[in-house]
């Protein structure tokens, strides 16, 4: 293989990878959240038994990390578009990536204590 032909996996590998998995994910979520609303017309009973594990600690974390996807999803996402659809996108793929990454840092740190408030006060008392 000549030098330089080789794709080494910089920042916009990275970018790419993260938004299938994340893409995966919230399809992942979604299925599981058709299957137990569903589950209402089944048994509500069932149904009442699995709300009720969604009100854990545990699932809250979790939450958070359906909240961490969608918004990295979203953003790289118009990122993309971005890239695809202005003449300087692929210019400045890189800087926009970063600047994604940037808010998406910013949004989830705000994000903490109304997703994961309940759950810090149900672990560690009021």
């Amino acid at each position: 293989m000549p030098a330089g032909t080789l794709y080494r996996g910089r920042e916009g590998m990275w970018s790419w990878v993260a938004h299938r998995v994340t893409g995966v994910l919230i399809f992942f979520f979604l299925f599981v959240h058709v299957l137990d609303t569903a589950l209402v017309r089944v048994s509500p009973e069932a149904y009442d038994n699995v709300v009720a594990t969604y009100k854990s600690p545990i699932v809250a974390v979790l939450e958070y990390g359906l909240v961490a996807a969608i918004l990295f999803h979203a953003l790289n996402g118009l990122r993309v578009i971005a890239v695809d659809f202005w003449s300087q996108g692929p210019r400045y793929q890189k800087q926009m990536l970063w600047t994604v990454v940037g808010v998406w840092v910013v949004l989830m740190l705000g994000a903490i204590y109304p997703v994961l408030g309940h759950a810090a006060r149900e672990v560690f008392g009021s």
